[in-house]
């Protein structure tokens, strides 16, 4: 699909649909009101289901409460679905509130009365959700940016929104290897300028510093030893574009003060010309580096940094999507050995790449990766002895895994704040549960499969579960 189309396919189809929990009395604002006030607006309310809420949704409450931020974080741990927490009065609502409800997950926070027409607010916000995760769902986004991990998906629905409903300039940082040079494209691909000209990449780390003012603002012939013809430099290059600067923190104090002359001017000089030049363009810049650590050691400027960072996105470390490892690895194989089909991996195998450390993010996994596709032979799936021996674990590093990652930490945390025992384990039991069924896509048969349970126990469960949060919601 390319970028036309893909604008094109986040323009409203039908009516928009949403689920709507009430945790209310429904004294000052009752179901049937709200209901009829958004079907005015286009928006059609659905009941719950059993199961975790999918898709878009609002929360009604009277007042913030431990039971409301629940139900918000059981929402929206799936992914970045976009639930709104509506007050049924601004009274219900103080700053400590909002801050605590977006904590718990919400998109955002709005109260009924604060506006003429509450719906109209609310079907805006829906509208620009329902926008751009078309865009995350199409080709153009997913055949790259391959993930369905909560973490991953968040920093794609940021970078989504920024490029398609901004002109904005974009800041993207993060580790060495987690796909910053991917959101250049994608960004420009989606900028909505309807006479948009080309994209203009310069990787800063490969500048030479003597070299450097011909590198950004080109030369005329002559100007130095060598210049046997005039040329235009990424500035020039980039007018009516965009111009993607990757590793920007790697640029000198001298072209940094030359960058930020330009951007806040948009006039420019040829080296070795007395001529000014105008330019305009959309600016992106990534880096590995903590800018505002930078600008602390005097090796970033202050100016610079608020005119390239009007917009700013941390991409997750592969640590942070672990979920999505299987996924990318998969994705890899498709493209190194497009004539063998789906290539499935051994239990063993996905279980030491999930293990693993990957100091170089993606880039890491895609290398090794590589190793495993050249050592294999033969039909069948990736197994141990396709593992380089450098990278082979041993059983001793197999025990107890999982629990490292937050489980105990979490165990301790409920302990120290006197949770019980009997909540402690429903609590795991249920996370387990929405984590099977996220990970089967809904499937109820697979998901008790995979946590070794029957069919009629997880569905009794669901219930068990629906019917506890329904209760509080009562109370």
């Amino acid at each position: 699909m390319d970028s036309s189309s893909a604008v094109r396919s986040c323009r409203k189809v039908g009516p928009l649909s949403v689920w709507i929990r009430f945790m209310s009395a429904g004294e000052t604002v009752s179901r049937q009101m709200v209901e009829r006030d958004l079907e005015e607006t286009g928006v059609r309310s659905d009941a719950l289901k059993l199961g975790p809420p999918m898709g878009p949704g609002l929360v009604f409450f009277d007042r913030v409460s431990a039971d409301v931020c629940a139900a918000l974080r059981e929402a929206t741990q799936g992914g970045p679905n976009c639930v709104l927490a509506v007050a049924s009065c601004r009274n219900a609502l103080d700053s400590a509130a909002c801050w605590r409800l977006l904590g718990a997950g919400a998109s955002d926070v709005l109260a009924w009365d604060h506006t003429r027409s509450p719906a109209s607010a609310i079907a805006a916000r829906l509208e620009r959700w329902e926008a751009v995760e078309t865009l995350v769902s199409t080709p153009l986004v997913q055949e790259k940016l391959v993930g369905k991990s909560p973490a991953w998906r968040r920093a794609l629905h940021a970078v989504v929104e920024v490029a398609h409903f901004s002109e904005s300039s974009v800041l993207i940082s993060g580790e060495s290897g987690t796909g910053k040079e991917l959101m250049g494209p994608l960004i420009h691909a989606l900028d909505p300028r309807p006479a948009k000209r080309d994209l203009v990449i310069l990787d800063c780390t490969t500048v030479v510093p003597t070299l450097s003012g011909s590198e950004f603002f080109g030369h005329e012939k002559g100007a130095f030893t060598g210049a046997v013809a005039a040329r235009q430099g990424a500035f020039e290059l980039a007018d009516g574009g965009t111009l993607f600067l990757d590793e920007v923190g790697e640029l000198p104090l001298p072209l940094q003060a030359e960058l930020l002359r330009v951007i806040q001017e948009g006039m420019f000089k040829r080296v070795g010309s007395n001529t000014w030049r105008k330019t305009s363009f959309r600016l992106l810049c990534a880096t590995n580096r903590d800018l505002l650590e930078e600008q602390a050691k005097g090796q970033f400027r202050r100016d610079l940094y608020y005119r390239i960072a009007a917009w700013t996105c941390r991409l997750p470390s592969l640590r942070e999507r672990i979920d999505d490892i299987p996924l990318l690895v998969r994705h890899f194989l498709r493209q190194m050995r497009p004539d063998a089909g789906d290539v499935e991996l051994d239990e063993a195998v996905t279980g030491l790449l999930l293990r693993r450390d990957y100091e170089g993010n993606v880039r890491d996994l895609r290398h090794l990766v590589a190793q495993m596709s050249n050592r294999h032979v033969g039909p069948g799936p990736l197994t141990v002895g396709d593992v380089p021996p450098e990278v082979r674990l041993s059983c001793e590093e197999e025990i107890g895994f999982w629990r490292a990652h937050g489980f105990e930490q979490g165990i301790r945390l409920a302990v120290s704040q006197r949770v019980t025992l009997r909540d402690i384990i429903r609590s795991a039991g249920d996370v387990a549960m929405s984590a099977a069924l996220a990970e089967e896509n809904g499937s109820v048969q697979r998901a008790a499969r995979r946590l070794g349970v029957t069919d009629r126990a997880l569905q009794m469960r669901r219930a068990a579960h629906r019917g506890l949060l329904e209760a509080k919601s009562d109370t």
